[in-house]
């Protein structure tokens, strides 16, 4: 969720970590602070709570002056969002700063030693063990970097860390266990960072760090060890997407520039992937034989990767002979599932760190499982972790609501769906044929449902000032019902709940009345007519009603209050279009309402931790 930036160079080091800390902002954070080594050899640190801004303000009049420093932005954990809590913090010395996200689980007993030591603490964070261990073990040593590895080794729980000491302005160290860290490789410049994003304006080049690796980092050296201390050859990988990508492009908020993303990012996700009939997923590495004995598939997530899954879900049993359960990864790890060697595990997160996907992806492994992901940050720990990884393509996700990955996760079902359908023999060659040009048609279907976009948001404006709203959606896009109430949610703050439309006479239905809108996903589909009379349902309660249905349908105008039509496709390709009128309903309102729609309130892009 925080925030990291570090670097080491020949630059001002303070520019350089106010940029990253800004690229980094969609990850959500209450507070930011920096910590820059001057010429003469000082530690000047400067947090403040609040936005980034609170914080330039203070420091640009005033620069820090300094070659080598360390940043970051906030998401409380341990103790409440304030300035003492800001990161980076100090040592008893306030020579040795430190930056860390995570989680330390065993801070308590560690923080009770070391008060026992003499140690004294200024802020309720677990962050702050990490640089009095490093200042125990200095005096211990005389060595900054044995020192940091000793510290590290006695960290229970997730971290990323960046440190620097004023004894050695010459070096940076970096460590990461469960929790995002990557490096930049510059020229005579290094850098470390949470996310790519952060460093993507001066390097290319990143070194991707495993779970208990640590580096040190400096201006023209990057070593990487283990715990033990034993050096680690390291591959430097190339990002091919520019910064650009991860910039607004023109359009008032990064969301809706990711919305319209969406028929590129579709059409390189199908790239590829089809020959002669036969799918393709060389990339993944997965083991087809394997494929071929599986009884069983589990497909875990959370939130909007999770309805992605459900879709998933759906897709397999509809076309192969398979039994497939989906489960939202915060409750999987925690009961009893019935795993074993037989069962294929599929693991879905956009940025491939979400600790409990991560963790529910260990035990199934645990348990003898396979583990397939569908991820979008190449070189993220769940992609690493899996046996096989399909990579969603859908390049840098800034805002928050995720929107491009939900439809790029979807279209990936498709692709492995066909390609188990091909290896258990469930589909015929000419089926499999069919389905796949039918999924090329869905980027162009998206296409138009944006080029219809004035008139999504002239109907989305009708209801801004509704406190309420029903989503609802039977078959294959029930589960684009949740994910459309969970945008709304998101962004717009509205009171949103996703529901199958034959539930709504089970409860729901209650709830209708002149504070609440309905979306109904009536696309043409063997539901159509059974969303129809729910639809009546609402209608004879005097409910407001947006439909959301295919070209041509005049029948659901008699019955709805206002229609947002999509492209005439075939049910079994419907998810894709149908969710995207859902997003533009939820941005629109957010926007008109002033809302931060790209930081929403009390999210984060990336949850790595539970």
């Amino acid at each position: 969720m925080c925030g990291i930036v570090g670097y080491i160079g020949d630059k001002q080091a303070q520019p350089i970590l106010l940029e990253g800390l800004q690229k980094l902002e969609y990850r959500g954070y209450d507070s930011a602070g920096i910590a820059v080594i001057s010429p003469s050899g000082k530690l000047n640190l400067v947090k403040r709570k609040g936005k980034l801004k609170t914080l330039r303000d203070v420091v640009e009049p005033d620069p820090l002056p300094g070659t080598i420093g360390i940043g970051h932005t906030r998401w409380a954990t341990h103790g409440e969002p304030s300035e003492r809590n800001s990161h980076p913090h100090t040592d008893c010395t306030g020579e040795i700063a430190a930056v860390h996200n995570g989680i330390i689980e065993n801070f308590h007993e560690l923080r009770e030693q070391l008060k026992a030591e003499g140690h004294q603490f200024k802020s309720d964070t677990d962050t702050e063990t990490i640089p009095h261990l490093v200042e125990k073990y200095l005096k211990q040593t005389g060595d900054i970097v044995e020192a940091f590895r000793r510290a590290i080794n006695e960290l229970e729980g997730a971290y990323a860390i960046g440190l620097i000491w004023t004894g050695n302005p010459d070096i940076m160290l970096a460590a990461r266990k469960g929790s995002p860290l990557i490096i930049g490789v510059g020229e005579g410049e290094n850098f470390i960072a949470s996310d790519v994003p952060a460093i993507l304006r001066h390097t290319r080049k990143v070194i991707y760090l495993d779970d208990g690796e640590w580096a040190v980092l400096t201006r023209n050296s990057v070593e990487v060890y283990d715990l033990s201390g034993k050096k680690v050859e390291k591959k430097v990988h190339e990002i091919e997407w520019d910064a650009e990508a991860a910039e607004k492009g023109g359009y008032p908020h990064f969301m809706i520039k990711e919305i319209f993303e969406q028929p590129r990012v579709l059409r390189d996700v199908l790239r590829g992937r089809f020959q002669d009939g036969k799918i393709y997923l060389s990339e993944a590495n997965l083991d087809l034989d394997y494929l071929k004995k599986i009884n069983k598939i589990m497909v875990v997530a959370c939130g909007t990767a999770f309805y992605a899954g459900l879709t998933g879900k759906y897709l397999i049993e509809k076309f192969t002979d398979l039994q497939v359960e989906a489960d939202i990864a915060s409750e999987f790890r925690y009961r009893e599932p019935k795993i074993d060697e037989n069962t294929l595990f599929i693991a879905v997160s956009q940025s491939g760190e979400t600790a409990d996907t991560l963790a529910s992806l260990r035990a199934a492994k645990e348990k003898g499982a396979k583990v397939i992901s569908i991820v979008n940050v190449v070189g993220s720990t769940i992609a690493r972790e899996s046996d096989g990884v399909i990579y969603t393509q859908a390049g840098p996700e800034i805002g928050v609501a995720s929107t491009k990955a939900y439809t790029s996760q979807q279209l990936s079902f498709y692709i492995l769906t066909l390609l188990l359908a091909q290896i258990r023999g469930t589909m015929a060659h000419d089926e499999i044929e069919h389905l796949e040009k039918l999924l090329h048609t869905v980027p162009d279907a998206v296409e138009k449902v944006l080029e219809n976009a004035d008139y999504v948001k002239k109907v989305s404006l009708k209801y801004v000032d509704y406190p309420k709203a029903f989503y609802l959606g039977r078959y294959l896009n029930y589960p684009n019902a949740l994910e459309g109430a969970l945008k709304l949610k998101e962004i717009a703050y509205t009171a949103a709940e996703g529901y199958p439309a034959g539930e709504m006479k089970h409860g729901p239905i209650a709830l209708v009345d002149d504070q609440l809108f309905t979306v109904a996903l009536s696309p043409e589909s063997k539901v159509y007519e059974k969303m129809l009379s729910n639809i009546q349902e609402i209608k004879a309660r005097n409910g407001v009603i947006i439909g959301v249905a295919s070209e041509g349908d005049t029948e659901i105008t008699r019955f709805v209050d206002d229609v947002i039509y999509i492209p005439r496709v075939p049910e079994e390709v419907s998810p894709p279009v149908v969710v995207v009128p859902l997003q533009l309903i939820a941005y629109y309102i957010a926007a008109e309402r002033g809302n931060d729609v790209d930081q929403p309130r009390n999210l984060a892009k990336s949850v790595t931790v539970e």
